[in-house]
């Protein structure tokens, strides 16, 4: 991002005060000698890999939406501000310059944001304080922090006076209106678009002169900038070569000049590429300016310097909003008409033929409250909180997790509804949804995402080229592995022992079948670098890293396709795979684990590594379900008790102390009910019937998710999960749950993005896994 020159001029719109623009990138002060840019948007060069289209239920509690040039933002109940597309100048303020399919948060912004705007390269936010931050490009200075340094994260405006209520963003302009009524606007100025009578740049703010008061809204074009005032009264500056200032001239005015020839009653404005239209409080819309692909909406591809009516409109128009060369309508019963240029899609009617005159975006669900237009794309939010988009999507800018174009809308994604079983893994996570697909984030250094790279994400990523009927996964320390309902296994990862079952010990970014297994695999268990699957047959075979031997088979000889286990009795019902050791629960209820058995981990009396079975020794009857964590093991019962055995340094074991247990003890403290449990590095965690889950152990990232990092040796419960969670699983420093909903949600250590809340952050109690994206910078920073 260092020393660019004048890149290219886009022309794009956002609204929420109605926005549109050219810009470009760099780092070096502009002279005011530019020379104006083309009047066409050119498409940028490709910086992107086209990623694989997929299923997504919709980003939710969206209470606003921003269409800049190529990227998208979305603002929430909460507060938080989350952006998706191009990113080349840092606009998506994720402090990354890297592009995004799906949405990221915003890094850095103070609580309470009320407002976002979109402009060509570069974003800005309203806070309730009455604030502005910007972030993305700054080459003209129109993030107006007095610099013209590009900001992949908000700096604050420096310069306004108090009592800002709305913002716009430009092509590269950007402009506030204060709640006493006047206008400051800052950056590029070359067609007198700052409205301070200049053409001259300015990287802070200056007062447009001029205009009459109580001015009660503002938006910004390509390069031109317009106010509505109380009274229904529309005045525009800046660029006017298409006659976008509405004033009868084809000339600029460096000072707000009068639109004529409106009616009265104009309640909204949106300024698009070289553009302008009005909404009347009669419903009606009135355009103006460059008409080259039917922006207008008058039947014709004519320009014009004065107002003239949109034609074919359905009654009852509540917004509107200006792209590039497109514009959209909002009706009062959530319907949306389009009308311009359609070359990607961008009207939504299922073609790619430019109008007009409107036409009906086909395919939006019901209650649309808003809407959005950008450079070729558009966006609307319906009631729920959810948002949909349609067009160009070369960068990612629809948040639909590919970069398809899109002729009619699709819903900006999430994490993929109705996810059935989850694994963590040392530093990722893996979601199985009912759809059979497998979606996984974190940590990717060895391609255990799945997804054909090896870069990191901190939000989900579909698994590539698995087969269909996906029934089990099974996460280890650097790889993981499914289960097909034919009973075949697929693992991807790290495979320098041969843990990925294929024959050899290369690394692989895509699953691969694990061959020379048995037929008829129920059930697979990944520990630390060896795999294991249990048959129909209830025979136990295993794969990988045999140093401590782990694989059973009475050697201790790493294997890089399975190996049968040696001595177990029959009737294996489940296995569990630790880090170095393996253990099988029995029909008869018995326990048989081998191994390394450094700290007492196989529960036989003794701390003598195992290369075959032996009994765990102690243990009541009625065993249900075990769980191997880096070095200790639990199980739980019938009656809902929990035993556990190994190592304890960090009360691992639940029994009240820190000292090692080579034979079982019971957990104390737990409620009565447990019917899961799982095993991390140095915590444990059981879930309840009534759906809450308890932790114990390791604390120092807040895997135990009671809001602190003080450790415990007896459990505690997990605060702030919703009623109930129906699975948990646990890494080595983050657990999450499954709740009823089939959403997902992670606590404790996130710094490779393993709690998928897009936001590399520790947390001590639990986030939702949120957006699939492209894993941003790792941000030092602990959420006590």
């Amino acid at each position: 991002m260092n020393h660019y020159t004048i890149l290219r001029w886009l022309l794009v719109v956002s609204v929420v005060g109605g926005i549109l623009w050219s810009t470009q990138t760099g780092h070096t002060a502009p002279t005011p000698t530019t020379t104006e840019p083309p009047s066409t948007a050119t498409e940028p060069p490709s910086t992107t890999t086209r990623l694989h289209t997929s299923s997504f239920s919709p980003l939710q509690g969206v209470t606003a939406i921003a269409a800049g040039s190529w990227h998208t933002c979305a603002l929430t109940g909460s507060g938080e501000v989350w952006c998706w597309g191009y990113n080349w100048s840092g606009q998506l303020g994720d402090g990354s310059y890297t592009d995004r399919s799906t949405p990221v948060a915003v890094s850095g912004l103070p609580s309470g944001v009320t407002a976002i705007a979109a402009g060509g390269a570069h974003t800005c936010a309203l806070t309730s304080s009455g604030g502005v931050m910007c972030w993305g490009g700054n080459y003209f200075g129109q993030l107006g922090d007095g610099s013209y340094t590009d900001r992949s994260t908000p700096v604050a405006v420096s310069g306004l006076p108090s009592g800002v209520t709305a913002i716009a963003a430009g092509g590269a302009h950007t402009c506030a209106l204060m709640s006493s009524g006047g206008v400051w606007c800052w950056g590029y100025n070359l067609s007198g678009q700052l409205g301070d009578g200049s053409t001259i740049y300015h990287i802070t703010p200056v007062a447009v002169s001029g205009l009459p008061s109580e001015v009660t809204a503002i938006a910004a074009g390509y390069a031109h900038t317009c106010a509505l005032t109380g009274s229904g009264g529309v005045w525009c500056w800046g660029d006017n070569g298409f006659g976008q200032l509405g004033d009868g001239s084809f000339t600029d005015s460096s000072t707000p000049a009068a639109v004529g020839g409106l009616p009265s009653g104009v309640t909204a404005i949106a300024a698009g590429g070289r553009y302008t239209c009005a909404l009347t409080s009669s419903g009606g819309v009135w355009c103006w300016g460059r008409n080259d692909s039917g922006q207008l909406g008058d039947g014709s591809f004519t320009n014009r310097s004065t107002p003239g009516a949109v034609g074919g409109l359905p009654s009852g128009v509540t917004a509107i909003a200006a792209g590039g060369a497109h514009t959209c309508a909002l009706t009062s019963s959530g319907g949306v008409w389009c009308w311009g240029g359609n070359d990607s899609g961008q009207l939504g009617d299922g073609s790619y033929t430019d109008r007009s005159t409107p036409g009906a975006v086909s395919g939006l669900p019901s209650g649309v409250t808003a809407i959005a237009a950008g450079g070729a794309h558009t966006c609307a939010r319906t009631s729920s909180g959810g948002v949909w988009c349609w067009g160009g999507n070369f960068y990612g800018q629809l948040g639909d997790g590919t970069t398809t174009d899109r002729s009619t809308p699709g819903a900006v994604s999430g994490l993929p509804s109705g996810v059935t079983a989850i694994a963590a893994g040392n530093y990722h996570t893996c979601a199985l949804t009912g759809s059979d697909g497998v979606w996984c984030w974190g940590d990717n250094f060895y391609g255990q995402l799945g997804d054909g790279t090896t870069t990191n994400r901190s939000t989900p990523g579909a698994v590539s080229g698995l087969p269909s009927g996906v029934t089990a996964i099974a996460a280890g320390n650097y790889h993981t592995c499914a289960l097909t309902s034919s009973g075949g296994v697929w693992c991807w990862g790290r495979n320098d022992s041969g843990q990925l079952g294929d024959g050899t010990t290369t690394n692989r970014s895509t699953p691969g079948a694990v061959g020379g297994l048995p037929s008829g695999v129920t059930a697979i268990a990944a520990g630390d670098y060896h795999t294991c699957a249990l048959m129909s047959s209830g025979g136990v075979w295993c794969w990988g890293l045999n140093n401590r031997g782990q694989l059973g088979d009475g050697s201790y000889t790493d294997s890089s396709t399975p190996v049968a286990v040696g001595g177990l009795p029959s009737g294996v019902m489940a296995i569990a795979a630790g880090n170095y050791h393996t253990c099988a629960l029995t029909g008869s209820d018995g326990v048989w684990c081998w191994g390394t058995n450094s700290d007492g981990q196989l529960g036989d009396g003794t701390t003598t590594n195992r290369s075959t079975p032996v009994a765990v020794s102690g243990l009541p009857s009625g065993v249900t379900a075990i769980a191997a964590g880096n070095y200790h093991t639990c199980a739980l019962t019938s009656s809902g008790g929990v035993w556990c055995w190994g190592y304890n340094l960090s009360g691992q074991l639940g029994d009240g102390t820190t000292t090692n247990r080579s034979t079982p003890g019971a957990v104390s403290g737990l409620p009565s009910g447990v019917t899961a449990i799982a095993a991390g590095d140095e915590h444990t965690c059981a879930l309840t019937g009534s759906g809450g889950v308890w932790c114990w152990g390791d604390n120092y990232y807040g895997q135990l998710g009671d809001g602190t990092t003080t450790n415990r040796s007896t459990p505690g419960a997990v605060s702030g999960l919703p009623s109930g969670v129906t699975a948990i699983a646990a890494g080595v420093y983050h657990t999450c749950a499954l709740t009823g909903s089939g959403g997902v949600m992670c606590w404790g250590n996130n710094g490779d993005g393993q709690l998928g809340d897009g936001r590399p952050l520790y947390r001590t109690t639990p986030v939702d896994v949120v957006t699939s994206a492209s894993w941003g910078v790792y941000l030092p920073m602990i959420v006590r």
